[in-house]
């Protein structure tokens, strides 16, 4: 766990430099506006340790997979994120000395996201070999309003002599990916245009023929004025720079305004693409740097207003829950169906940026309840589109009949995760996009998703859990073999209770939905059916057998349900018996000793029984809590927000408030010492929940929104906003009472601590503690 970041409301701020943890700020300090994101890596040269990072949504490269041993049914390739251009850089020269931090004697250095704004700042003030001393100041954005156009304003000072300063924008297409499977470069130099101070240059993406366009065009202010220079152009193969030089006097600032743009195929027709990138970059260049900041500004504003969460008395808490929603307001923006949450977003290369589970589990609760209604419908249209690449997946596998397995990893539909423990048994992912249908439906009240997309997508899965359960002569039941459960830290075991939990949930939850669709929506049924060949009488005889004969490991002396076969005969000494030298195991442990341990990566049947729990009683939820969580280690990023938000709903708020913590400063504190490789992007959506579902106790049933909220010692009190059916809340926790405020146009009822309320439209409900 590290401890560098300056605790502050807004703001997140290192104050001194530290090249040892610079990759870990590069991931902290990034910006994304949902098409494109970049690591906060230095304009000008660095040649210290540092990962370069610019990122262009939907732009991928199937990469070879790289395996020892080839089984059948693995993927050809692992999906990966481009990094493309670097469009930020600005090389500086000082009288024949390059300005380079790992270079130079740093006396102050300062850099800073203002999360209000989306605005990344730094400072700094360094000295050359010579003894001759610079300002620097950078402050960069990624518009919000103009996804294509970032802008940077960048200046210098000299503090201690006059003197030559050479400046060197450029436009580097000659990139690499660090995780390329065979050290390859995946972009081939197409067009270039550079001329004065403007230029633009074309690439594709070798196999997916992704054409991009990155251009540049900058001005330059000396004294508050536009200064007039003498530019100089050069342009190699995928690479463009434009240099001049001023003559710079003590204590008077330089500044170069640079304009980029990133435009792409997924968005221009090919032909049109370079001009098309003109005409956004000279428009925004006319605009000026300080207009598209206002208007970056204002929008970054409104998304505020939905989706802040205000805490009184913990700065570190309140800290850790703006950076989260940060970070997922950066990433997704819902605008374009194509494109999904990356679990590292737009802050590095690791899991190739393309799509998981992890979207459906812990993300779409927060568009849910944050943003417009078409924002998260068009993450479960995302997996609709995909359907038919799903139920080629299955193919591969074996299964037939239209069944669908979802990927594990995928960017167009298509699998490619290589590792045989996760590709082919992590098969609880298809209860996850199942269950993501049914949380959208209960959120919004739009059941006639279901007809056709929804019911298409449950009869594809419920196909699939039909097809892959096989009976037991022995126990007289169905059951599950060779699966991994969310609990990563098992492989290749028999009969999960997650997984066969979501098998015979998803069954039933599809029959509901035949049932729903074939009354309200008759033509659209019988499309659907004669679609898919579905054959309701025999199919779904089926799967009510299996229902009623489904088999689910269960010990019987401690009334809880097992995480799979065998589970008892393992050592079961809790996780804080482990030395603390030795965690994460993951990095410390082999893994024949992390198979053997009765450790857990992240919940597993605690997982079911938080998206289940209004099936079962709050004391069997305090059972098996009290069984499961100290033999969990927390290694994946995903597992303390759960935990959190079970703690909560059985009275244990310091183990909430523990767990909550954790989840909201997983990144900014290094929690698991793999920041440096991007941030955590999809696990950021169950910090929201941990604070919403959690501490909140927000929950919806029947229509109808719940609220149970429980205040941390030494909190003042909390705010939060929610949008629920045209409705628009804003919760406000206090010590000894809580206000609940309708901002929307028309009454609406809600329940807190299991008491019914009716609030007026514009008017305000208080709750005495």
């Amino acid at each position: 766990m590290k401890n560098f970041i300056k605790h502050d409301d807004w703001k997140i701020i290192e104050e001194g430099f530290h090249p040892e943890f610079n990759r870990i700020s590069e991931s902290i300090f990034s910006l994304g506006n949902g098409r494109k994101g970049g690591r906060g890596n230095f304009e000008e040269q660095y040649s210290g340790s540092s990962l370069q990072g610019n990122y262009l949504a939907g732009i991928y490269y199937p990469d070879k997979t790289r395996v020892g041993w080839w089984k059948n049914g693995y993927p050809e390739y692992f999906a990966k994120i481009l990094n493309a251009a670097n469009w930020i850089g600005i090389n500086v020269n000082v009288d024949g000395e390059e300005l380079d931090l790992a270079k130079m004697n740093i006396e102050s250095f300062t850099r800073t996201v203002n999360m209000k704004e989306a605005v990344l700042c730094r400072e700094f003030i360094a000295s050359f070999l010579n003894g001759k001393k610079v300002k620097v100041s950078s402050k960069r954005f990624l518009s919000i309003v103009r996804p294509e156009v970032g802008a940077i304003k960048y200046t210098v000072e000299p503090l201690n002599f006059d003197g030559k300063i050479t400046f060197t924008p450029y436009v580097d297409f000659d990139i690499k990916n660090e995780d390329s499977n065979y050290d390859e470069k995946f972009w081939i130099g197409e067009n270039i245009e550079n001329m004065g101070n403007e230029g633009y240059l074309t690439a594709y993406t070798k196999k997916t023929k992704f054409l991009v366009c990155s251009g540049m065009k900058y001005n330059v202010i000396a004294d508050d004025k536009e200064h007039a220079v003498h530019i100089t152009n050069e342009s190699r193969e995928k690479y463009i720079e434009s240099s001049f030089t001023v003559n710079a006097k003590k204590g008077h600032k330089i500044t170069l305004c640079k304009y980029g743009v990133n435009a792409s195929s997924m968005y221009h027709a090919p032909t049109r693409l370079m001009s098309d990138a003109k005409e956004t970059l000279n428009e925004a260049f006319d605009e000026g740097f300080d207009v598209l900041l206002n208007e970056h500004r204002d929008a970054w504003a409104k998304k505020w207003e939905l989706s802040d969460i205000k805490i009184e008395g913990d700065v570190a808490a309140q800290q850790g829950i703006r950076f989260n929603i940060f970070q997922l307001n950066q990433t997704y923006t819902g605008d374009d169906e194509r494109l999904n949450v990356g679990p590292k977003g737009f802050t590095g290369e690791k899991y190739g940026g393309t799509t998981y589970w992890d979207t459906e589990a812990y993300c779409l609760p927060f568009f849910l309840s944050t943003t417009p209604q078409k924002v998260s419908r068009n993450l479960l249209v995302y997996r609709y589109k995909h359907l038919q690449k799903a139920i080629e997946n299955a193919e591969k596998l074996g299964f037939k009949n239209g069944a669908a397995l979802y990927p594990m990893v995928t960017i167009n539909g298509e699998e490619c995760h290589n590792e045989w423990e996760i590709t082919f048994e992590e098969i609880h992912r298809n209860g996850a996009i199942a269950n993501a249908i049914r949380n959208y439906i209960n959120y919004t009240g739009d059941k006639d998703y279901l007809a056709p997309y929804g019911f298409e997508v449950l009869l594809a899965i419920s196909r699939f859990w039909a097809q892959r359960v096989n009976w037991s002569g022995q126990k007289q039941k169905y059951v599950m073999l060779g699966v991994t459960g969310p609990n990563e830290y098992e492989n290749n075991v028999n009969n999960n209770w997650h997984t066969n939990n979501m098998a015979v949930w998803t069954l039933k939850y599809t029959l509901e939905a035949i049932d729903f669709v074939k009354k309200e929506h008759p033509e659209i049924y019988a499309e659907a059916c004669l679609k898919t060949g579905f054959n309701e009488v025999e199919e779904t005889a089926r799967w009510r057998e299996i229902i009623e004969k489904m088999y689910f490991p269960y010990d019987e002396e401690r009334d809880i349900y097992l995480q799979q076969d065998g589970f008892m005969d393992k050592d079961l000494e809790p996780a804080e018996t482990i030395e603390p030298d030795e965690r994460p195991i993951s990095h410390n442990w082999s893994w024949d000793r992390i198979l053997r341990s009765p450790y857990i990566k992240q919940a597993d049947v605690l997982q079911s029984l938080f998206w289940f729990a209004d099936d079962y009683e709050k004391t069997d939820i305090e059972r098996h809590f009290d069984f499961y969580e100290p033999l969990t280690v927390h290694e994946s990023s995903l597992s303390p927000c759960v935990h959190s938000i079970l703690a909560a709903s059985i009275g244990r708020p310091e183990k909430a408030y523990e767990m909550y913590l954790r989840t909201a400063r997983l990144d900014l504190d290094d929690y698991n010492s793999d920041t440096a490789d991007g941030l955590h992007i999809t696990s950021m959506g169950g910090t929201w929940m941990s604070f919403v579902m959690g501490l909140g106790g927000m929950r919806v049933r029947n229509g109808k929104i719940f609220f149970n909220p429980i205040l941390p010692d030494g909190w003042k009190g909390y705010t939060f906003r929610i949008n629920f059916r045209n409705c628009n809340f804003k919760v406000d926790v206090r010590q000894s009472e809580i206000f609940i405020t309708n901002l929307s146009e028309q009454q609406t009822e809600i329940c807190v601590f299991d008491k019914d309320e009716v609030i007026k439209e514009h008017s305000t409900v208080t709750i005495k503690l």
